[in-house]
């Protein structure tokens, strides 16, 4: 009987141990998968958290990969000068119209290139494809306080040059002919430099003498209107053969006659890009006076090698750099409506005050010491007959081999002289035009894209106390 009792419980014991084991076992799959389904939604959970991340990190990452970019861009290509060929050169007004083209020239031409602004006229955008090259530096600086920098050369551009801008402030146009000028001629003397000032044709006024040679002292009113920048080239030529006579600095003078290009300012007031911006907008050309007032106008890339040939030479007087060929302010306005092809008409407006009647460059002696004269097609001298190419003591700017021209039947075969490969782009004034009319399409649609327009605040509900009736 006892055996049997304990035989019973024995049997108890056992099917208990295994309801326990069997309720053991549930518990731990019951725990591993709560332990799994929080796992699951943990990482569900950290999914989305990833995600938001990177939606919010997407655009930050975009940013560095343009930086990145920006910072691996290519330069243009650059020439490789040796230690004693590499010149270390300041450009005063490097960030300008005419200054840029220089910057370009001289940096691809394998120089180390500083260039100094106050950014008055001068755009950074001019150079920002420099920016970062180990040749290259750009100091935000009015020249009017002194730089102290050390420098082999020194193109000294730094002033407004059209006549809305050295109007506007006619005191600090003075300054900067002035001042400035002392302050660079100063700089000059110390580190022994070389020194080019950026003159003007408008140092003759309006000249009694047709053409202009450098040998003619001008006619200028000094209290007229244009005066302030007119008198204040006067007044800096004057510093720089002082400073050449009494402390033997090297000075070299251009006198720039009209010139356009690209990276004009198309709201300078010049004559070019007057008529290129309201013949693309649709406006009417503003003719001052009749329209018989002559301009000659040369391309940018045409002056910058005169600018360079004059620096590197050794005529110290001054030297004028523009376009003998004459045209009248009409037949330009003209020329123009016609390549834009425009439907502008051309407005007659009353006469400026000391507007010169006639401006045309005598540049015979820039093609007798410099070899230089500002014309080409497609990089080619003017044409001229075999004759005239092959006569003793012929010159056509530089030498070169001979190349035939095309005939066509009213012209006889002629031949030009190929360009050397250190000329900056030599084109000819409607090819130039064209450039020119291209690039102020281009600034219209890059102001036209960046447009700031402001959204319209929401009307806000004023708060007051309730009227009773």
């Amino acid at each position: 009987m006892m055996m049997r009792v304990i035989w019973l419980i024995s049997g108890l014991n056992r099917r208990m141990m295994k309801i326990l084991l069997a309720l053991a076992l549930i518990a731990y799959i019951a725990s591993v998968w709560g332990t799994y389904t929080n796992m699951r939604s943990i990482q569900d959970g950290e999914m989305k958290i990833e995600q938001r991340i990177d939606e919010a990190v997407a655009p930050l990452r975009e940013k560095i990969r343009d930086l990145e970019q920006s910072l691996s861009q290519k330069y243009p290509p650059v020439k490789f000068l040796s230690e004693k060929d590499r010149k270390r050169i300041l450009i005063t007004g490097g960030a300008g119209f005419v200054g840029s083209h220089l910057t370009d020239k001289l940096m691809m031409d394998g120089h180390e290139v500083t260039v100094v602004d106050n950014f008055f006229t001068g755009r950074k955008r001019n150079v920002e494809h420099w920016i970062g090259h180990e040749n290259f530096e750009l100091i935000n600086h009015d020249v009017v306080e002194p730089l102290y920098i050390e420098v082999d050369q020194i193109y000294h551009l730094a002033s407004p040059a059209s006549p809305p801008n050295y109007m506007y402030n006619p005191i600090k146009t003075l300054k900067t002919n002035t001042i400035g000028t002392l302050n660079m001629l100063g700089l000059a003397k110390r580190v022994g430099a070389r020194l080019l000032l950026a003159s003007t044709s408008e140092v003759y006024g309006d000249p009694e003498e047709h053409p202009q040679n450098e040998e003619y002292w001008g006619h200028v009113n000094p209290i007229g209107p244009r005066a302030c920048y007119d008198e204040g080239k006067r007044v800096a030529e004057t510093m720089c053969y002082a400073y050449m006579k009494q402390e033997g600095v090297e000075v070299r003078v251009a006198r720039i006659f009209n010139t356009f290009g690209s990276r004009m300012h198309m709201n300078d007031g010049r004559v070019v890009s007057n008529f290129i911006l309201q013949a693309l907008q649709g406006e009417p050309l503003t003719v001052y006076g009749t329209g018989s007032q002559t301009r000659a106008f040369q391309y940018v890339s045409d002056l910058v090698n005169g600018l360079v040939l004059l620096m590197n030479s050794n005529i110290s007087s001054p030297v004028n750099l523009g376009n003998p060929e004459e045209h009248t302010i009409l037949e330009f306005a003209r020329l123009i409506k016609s390549l834009v092809v425009s439907r502008s008409q051309i407005q007659f407006l009353p006469e400026a005050q000391d507007d010169p009647q006639r401006r045309r460059p005598d540049i015979r002696k820039a093609k007798m010491m410099l070899g230089w004269e500002p014309v080409g097609v497609s990089g080619l001298t003017p044409s001229y007959t075999l004759a005239q190419a092959t006569q003793p003591g012929f010159t056509c700017g530089f030498n070169g081999p001979l190349l035939a021209v095309p005939v066509t039947p009213n012209r006889p075969k002629t031949f030009q002289r190929e360009r050397p490969a250190n000329f900056y782009g030599l084109v000819p004034l409607e090819e130039g035009l064209n450039k020119t009319i291209h690039y102020f399409s281009r600034e219209l649609e890059h102001q036209a894209n960046n447009q700031y327009i402001p959204k319209p605040k929401a009307a806000r509900m004023k708060k007051g106390r309730p009227r009773h009736n």
